[in-house]
């Protein structure tokens, strides 16, 4: 039997907010509870299926007295009496596995009270976000990768991407094609906007990628963070349960440079549309490091969950010849790697690849592992020679 302190910071959301609510999740947990409709719910894993003794660790702020409810796994529902400013652990009760929801009932002052984690004694080994300088990555979740081997001098690249309904959730980023220096994909970036992304990142040696030319409609700019390059995208409203077609060409130019270009299918027009090209310098490549991915880019829905499948992947390469690509490698981000979150998993699904990250599920699949989708046969219906450049 061990005692683990399971710390709000990094394994906590606010999964309902009332209406001009000041709670918080900063780096000292749960902060600012003010509003009894507002609930915090806190996760982590258990290898086995055990009884577990809960403790709130937490004090009062602007209050002497409170009462708060703690919930767990949506059903055993605990009241916990807080009372004085000393930070202490309360004792909230044992139970039999674990997800607990925090509500305030009762306070005679400012706030409910500040809580830091939940104290956690079991005799399961506990998986759970432990590193606090990688917190808000932890609270993203997962990100996981489906690697493509294709051929030696491929120069385009197809793949077909389909979002099951219900999985296109706020901060998500659908990754289609990426490759060495960049990559396009479909994002929910609000409940009114989605886009069509397409990125390449600046040359390794600092030098900057520049735009060659974008398609109507498309919004360039330059970005940082992870990296710094330019990045195109275009505002379209994409639905679930759609299957969306993605080609890039990747081709030198003979200068010591690398030009980089991607198309998207419009169902609804049956045709293709023309995102951009960019001109990366001190580079001399075909299609290379080519993959899919799934990730949400929004730390306060980390305890959201996608599904995203991947199928009929292609290649093209410099003399016109296709090639059909049916094997992926299954692999994750540190997050996954390191066990800080363990939500994710990879493989077949319906004669494709699929990718599912967040929202706490219990089942998980292994990383590093190799797939093969079986063979369509069904060549893309594309003439590379006709897509539009404008």
């Amino acid at each position: 039997m061990s005692t683990s302190t399971v710390a709000l910071s990094g394994n906590a959301f606010l999964t309902t907010v009332a209406a001009g609510a000041a709670e918080v999740i900063n780096d000292n947990g749960l902060a600012n509870w003010n509003s009894s409709n507002t609930i915090c719910s806190a996760y982590f894993r258990m290898a086995s299926t055990t009884d577990v003794t809960l403790g709130l660790n937490t004090y009062l702020a602007g209050s002497n007295n409170s009462t708060v409810r703690v919930t767990v796994n949506g059903t055993a529902t605990f009241t916990v009496h807080l009372a004085g400013t000393t930070p202490k652990t309360y004792s909230v009760g044992t139970v039999l596995k674990v997800t607990g929801d925090l509500q305030g009932v009762t306070k005679d002052g400012g706030f409910f009270g500040d809580v830091s984690g939940l104290s956690v004694t079991t005799t399961s080994a506990l998986a759970y976000a432990n590193d606090p300088a990688n917190y808000y990555w932890s609270r993203r979740g997962p990100s996981v990768h489906m690697w493509y081997t294709v051929p030696a001098n491929s120069e385009y690249f197809y793949n077909e991407v389909t979002i099951p309904a219900g999985q296109d959730v706020i901060g998500s980023y659908f990754m289609v094609v990426g490759f060495s220096g960049g990559y396009s994909g479909i994002q929910v970036n609000s409940a009114t906007e989605r886009r069509i992304l397409f990125s390449v990142w600046d040359a390794d040696n600092g030098e900057k990628t520049t735009l060659v030319s974008k398609g109507a409609g498309v919004v360039d700019n330059i970005f940082g963070g992870e990296g710094t390059g330019g990045q195109t995208y275009l505002v379209f409203n994409w639905v679930a349960s759609t299957t969306y077609k993605f080609i890039t060409r990747i081709r030198p130019d003979g200068s010591d440079s690398t030009l980089y270009s991607m198309w998207f299918f419009v169902p609804q027009s049956n045709s293709w549309r023309y995102i951009a090209t960019w001109k990366r310098p001190s580079t001399n490549t075909y299609q290379s490091g080519v993959y899919s991915f799934v990730e949400n880019f929004n730390d306060t829905l980390g305890y959201t969950g996608r599904r995203v499948q991947y199928g009929n992947q292609w290649a093209r390469n410099v003399n016109g010849t296709w090639s059909e690509v049916t094997a992926g490698n299954f692999t994750g981000d540190d997050t996954a790697n390191k066990a800080q979150r363990m939500d994710y998993v990879g493989g077949l699904e319906n004669g494709r690849f699929y990718l599912r990250n967040g929202g706490f599920f219990a089942d998980y699949v292994p990383l590093n592992q190799n797939f093969n989708r079986p063979a369509t046969g069904t060549q893309p219906m594309v003439d590379v020679n006709t897509l539009p450049t404008q």
